[in-house]
């Protein structure tokens, strides 16, 4: 995080040095006023400097990307990532050998530093942000899975008539689960339980044909 401690003959002269050595503008910093200063005896004896502490904000990627290289220099695993922003989502996408280790049984290893890395970085930032962490596509694949799930689980329901109680899944898990279900006739979908062990259950309706 970069700062400097600036001084001038105001507060706003001050600022605005400090603006033009971080070269940023008054948007991306957070100012703090060390000393407003005084203009002295006449304005010339005895005056002292307005003095400011300016720190640059630091942006959503770069403290994403701080907090994944911390993790993964403590896992010691062998990949790369990329961080970008889509669809409302900072996304981090990873690739390399030891991928299969970040995924974990399921994508319960990928899904916790998900959510690990949402409140970390979140902790730090003035505005909260959503990050979704992928590995070599396997989102896209879960995503399939989980359609695939939504459908057998619908017709298990309907030939039972009974709900049946999905296993805990991310909010971005559960959606999928809803959206597959959403305009079905015989089941209807609601999410029960408290994060990170919230789930889908799927339920039989009564009125269904």
């Amino acid at each position: 995080m970069k700062e400097i401690v600036t001084e001038g003959n105001t507060v706003d002269e001050a600022i605005q040095i400090a603006l033009e050595k971080l070269k940023v503008s008054r948007d991306q910093v957070e100012i703090d006023v060390l000393d407003s200063g005084s203009r002295g005896f006449l304005g010339l004896i005895g005056g002292k400097q307005a003095r400011v502490r300016v720190t640059v904000k630091e942006s959503p990627k770069e403290r994403i990307r701080e907090f994944i290289n911390e993790v993964i220099e403590a896992l010691e695993f062998d990949v790369d990532f990329d961080v970008y922003y889509l669809d409302d989502y900072w996304r981090v996408d990873f690739e390399g050998e030891d991928v299969r280790f970040l995924i974990g049984r399921r994508g319960v290893t990928l899904n916790s530093l998900q959510m690990l890395a949402n409140l970390a970085v979140n902790n730090k930032l003035n505005e909260k942000v959503k990050i979704i962490l992928d590995a070599e596509g396997y989102r896209e694949r879960r995503e399939e899975s989980l359609r695939r799930l939504a459908r057998k689980t619908a017709e298990r329901v309907c030939r039972t008539k009974k709900d049946i109680v999905l296993e805990p899944m991310t909010p971005q898990e559960r959606r999928i689960i809803h959206l597959e279900l959403q305009n079905s006739d015989i089941v209807t979908t609601i999410s029960k339980g408290e994060e990170p062990y919230r789930k889908v259950v799927v339920c039989y309706r009564p009125d269904g044909v």
